[in-house]
């Protein structure tokens, strides 16, 4: 396996054998195919963080994150979210396929 990226919490691997991704939560190592790792990054985009800040709309502060139809339950908190986003926003660029990436038309 070939390490994409490391953060302070996670690691994404890239398994050239099995076609398929790895993601390490420190607690579990996921397994995800191309498509699991597409939702993981809608879902960790979708994550309001500023919500995390307003004791109204998160009065504890921890993001509930399940991944591969329900097969895993991560419990996030603050620091462990605002990390994710930017595994997978780093993970995404150094693949080259990162959202953020303009495409010159010729």
């Amino acid at each position: 396996m070939k390490v994409v990226y490391r953060s302070t919490y996670y690691t994404l691997y890239q398994s050239e054998n099995q076609r398929c991704f790895y993601v390490d939560f420190e607690q579990k190592v996921v397994r995800m195919s191309f498509c699991q790792l597409l939702a993981l990054r809608h879902k960790a985009m979708s994550i309001t963080i500023e919500n995390h800040f307003d004791g109204d709309l998160n009065k504890h502060g921890f993001e509930l994150l399940q991944l591969c139809n329900k097969e895993h339950l991560f419990i996030l908190n603050t620091f462990e979210v605002l990390d994710l986003k930017e595994l997978v926003e780093h993970g995404f660029a150094l693949l080259g396929i990162s959202a953020n990436s303009k495409t010159v038309a010729a």
